[in-house]
């Protein structure tokens, strides 16, 4: 995470939604009296149950929901402002894909929507069906696609603008554990990137692995809000690991607890891998021995035109150019 001297890309304060009926009368508070920041280079989780207020917060940052009081702003402007929308990339719970359109033309039209310049598009649709592990798939109907794939997808077009701030909502739904992993890896190497991403899941692996902070709502408020260590830390016990021990040096471990206070060993069993790393072992056992699959393969890492270096290099050639054209 990046110097919490910087200003935040998000911040929020008092914000609050309430839904009205036909007379206008309060019907849902959908969101009470919420603060809220987003800091550069941060993960940061939102988690609560279904209607806890969780897309109604990412409704309001980006600008589709009015807040009925407090105040809210997008890297210092409102969210409803263009400069500010242009920084962000938005992966809704349901992608709404067009299944008639192939996989390049739908990253080319998302493209156009920010005006990309047509040799710009070509070269970041082409890096990010690598990105996702499409490649060789751009000009096949989005219709044929899996849930998966078109999640895949899904998550392209959010990047197809270079966004300083990622909103996601329930990245790793339809994807297989490979997928889900490789979205958690993305994630990560964004941020190492620079880049700010809000992570909406009901998945509590997903954010425990990969958020920096997390605020948790119900109904409509906020509970809690920490870093991953404050929230889940536990100060009743100690966990030691070693080299497998035998039940005689167990026994004499016990024996020191005991005498030291009156101290018990609750649990001594060794431990085991998740199903999760089980599987995945399975499938790269397989990718060695040459298995082939008419699916998805695994993504080439982050795209050459979101990792910050570069990006940097392009602004201080565009602002050569237009000095020249000056």
């Amino acid at each position: 995470m990046q110097s919490s001297q910087e200003p935040p890309f998000v911040k929020a304060t008092g914000l609050t939604k309430i839904f009205k009926d036909f007379w206008f009368r309060p019907r849902v508070v959908a969101l009470d009296n919420l603060d809220l920041s987003i800091l550069p280079g941060e993960v940061h989780g939102l988690l609560g149950s279904n209607g806890a207020g969780k897309s109604t917060t990412i409704k309001l940052l980006l600008g589709l929901l009015f807040p009925t009081s407090g105040d809210i702003e997008v890297f210092g402007k409102p969210p409803g402002n263009v400069s500010a929308k242009n920084r962000i990339g938005y992966l809704p719970e349901e992608s709404y894909l067009y299944g008639f359109l192939d996989a390049g033309e739908i990253l080319d039209y998302y493209a156009r929507l920010f005006n990309i310049p047509r040799d710009t598009r070509s070269r970041r649709i082409a890096e990010l069906l690598e990105m996702v592990g499409l490649q060789g798939m751009e000009h096949r109907p989005l219709a044929e696609f899996s849930k998966g794939m078109q999640r895949r997808i899904g998550i392209a077009q959010a990047l197809i603008n270079n966004p300083d701030l990622l909103i996601f909502d329930e990245p790793t739904t339809g994807l297989d554990p490979i997928g889900a992993r490789e979205v958690k890896e993305l994630i990560l190497r964004l941020k190492e990137e620079g880049k700010s991403i809000l992570l909406s899941s009901h998945r509590l692996a997903d954010v425990e692995d990969v958020c920096d902070r997390v605020t948790v709502l119900y109904g409509g408020k906020k509970r809690a809000e920490g870093s991953i260590d404050e929230l889940l830390s536990s100060p009743q016990s100690t966990i030691l690991e070693t080299d497998r021990l035998d039940e005689e040096t167990i026994a004499s471990i016990e024996k020191v607890l005991k005498d030291s206070g009156g101290l018990s060993l609750r649990k001594a069993e060794s431990p085991r891998q998740s199903l999760e790393e089980f599987f995945l072992d399975l499938v790269e056992e397989a990718r060695r021995e040459g298995a082939e699959t008419s699916g998805a393969v695994t993504g080439s890492g982050v795209a050459s035109f979101l990792a910050r270096k570069e990006t940097e290099e392009a602004g201080q050639k565009d602002e050569s150019n237009d000095k020249d054209a000056g």
